[in-house]
């Protein structure tokens, strides 16, 4: 009678603990693909975020295009003098969220 007892008890805390790890795993998944979900509706946003802030510090170069898409920043446009150009890209590099900086910038002749 105790061994019955004793294996039944085993067999409930096996079953327990069972479930548990089914249910842990099943919110971890959950979470994971809220995560995911959550990380590209944020990417417009954030996109948004970078370019405004890059043609914020640009104000006075007017003729540079800004577009980001997915954290790579394009830069087109003609500007004046390489310096300018390099001005843009170091100014675009330093922005926070940037993981990438292509320049399609000209330099324009007088």
């Amino acid at each position: 009678m105790m061994t019955n007892k004793l294996l039944a008890r085993l067999m409930v805390a096996a079953t327990l603990t069972a479930a548990a790890a089914t249910g842990t795993a099943f919110a971890a998944g959950q979470q994971e693909a809220a995560m995911a979900g959550a990380a590209k509706s944020g990417t417009a946003a954030t996109d948004e975020a970078i370019t405004s802030k890059i043609k914020s510090s640009l104000a006075e170069h007017k003729e540079v295009g800004v577009t980001t898409t997915d954290g790579v920043v394009v830069l087109s446009g003609a500007v004046p003098s390489t310096e300018v150009g390099t001005k843009a890209i170091q100014a675009a590099s330093a922005v926070p969220g940037v993981k990438e900086v292509k320049s399609e910038l000209t330099v324009a002749t007088k």
